[in-house]
């Protein structure tokens, strides 16, 4: 049976030491960060879910690791940092304590990242472990991660979140073996699934036909409507039905517009037929659901 692998507030039972900080009560999405105070000591490191970066605060160390062979020693010192891939045990050991801080970044967050920068599906990322990287740039951001969990400013999610993808598009630049799924005779590319997405999106109130679709994959509508049943689990047209009721649901709860209003922005024909399609696929009529969202307010 597999192990499970170990989260990052797990960690403190493989590595003890004082915590000097946490994020965790942030919420970050995909990221933690946390600092360490640690004795001199020797260590099995688990199997982790996350992938681990290490940043050394003061002075010079002694860092050794093992994985499978002897041990190999190395300086660390600021302006280094340790690697540490994901779901690999191995075994560390330092000659001195020292201070650190400790940046996990989830699988899933930096495969999203990988996705937009490569324009491709991901199949699998893999980080090598490495004891010494000469690294100014992630440093620094670890840096301005650790001002924003004292400092509380404005904007501070947005502000997290650019760091993050900064961070993960570094991971992928500098140190990250990216190995792509293969593209798929039935379906569509990731870039192609976007345009279709966001064309439909842009378009919702007007008539959008299925040779405006297939002419975007530059296919026959035989052959689009197929590809798009494969890649999307539903015909193109149930597709956009869903989007226009998903989007006359959101203004039904969150503007005061007249209803017939509401149903030509979302391309319906008139009233009575996004009448009729709501009370089909939800059991109400629109006038109906906004009186439920007034009442719940």
């Amino acid at each position: 049976m597999n192990q499970a692998l170990v989260e990052p507030e797990q960690i403190p039972a493989w590595i003890p030491g004082k915590m000097t900080l946490d994020s965790k009560q942030q919420g970050w999405d995909g990221m933690t960060l946390r600092g360490y105070h640690y004795p001199d000591l020797s260590v099995d490191i688990p199997a982790m879910r996350d992938y681990m970066f290490v940043v050394y605060k003061h002075g010079v160390s002694k860092m050794s690791r093992r994985h499978n062979g002897p041990w190999q020693d190395y300086k660390v010192e600021p302006g280094v940092i340790s690697i540490l891939t994901r779901a690999e045990q191995s075994q560390w050991k330092w000659n001195k304590p020292i201070d650190v801080s400790h940046l996990y970044l989830s699988h899933s967050s930096l495969a999203k990242v990988a996705e937009n920068v490569f324009d491709r599906d991901i199949a699998d990322i893999h980080l090598h472990d490495r004891v010494r990287v000469e690294d100014k740039v992630l440093p620094s951001l670890v840096s301005r991660l650790e001002d924003e969990l004292s400092s509380q400013a404005i904007g501070g999610d947005l502000y997290i979140e650019a760091i993050k993808n900064q961070l993960c598009v570094h991971v992928l630049r500098q140190y990250s073996d990216v190995r792509f799924k293969a593209l798929s005779a039935g379906g569509f590319s990731l870039p192609q699934k976007r345009l279709l997405n966001d064309f439909i999106e842009e378009s919702i109130s007007l008539n959008i036909s299925m040779a405006e679709l297939a002419n975007l994959v530059q296919l026959s509508v035989f052959h689009f409507t197929r590809k798009f049943s494969a890649d999307f689990g539903c015909s193109p047209h149930s597709f956009i039905i869903k989007k226009r009721l998903d989007l006359a649901l959101k203004l039904l709860s969150n503007s005061s517009l007249p209803i017939k209003v509401i149903a030509a922005q979302c391309g319906f024909s008139d009233q009575s037929h996004l009448t009729r399609l709501l009370r089909r696929f939800t059991g109400t009529t629109p006038a109906a659901f906004r009186q439920q969202q007034k009442t719940r307010l």
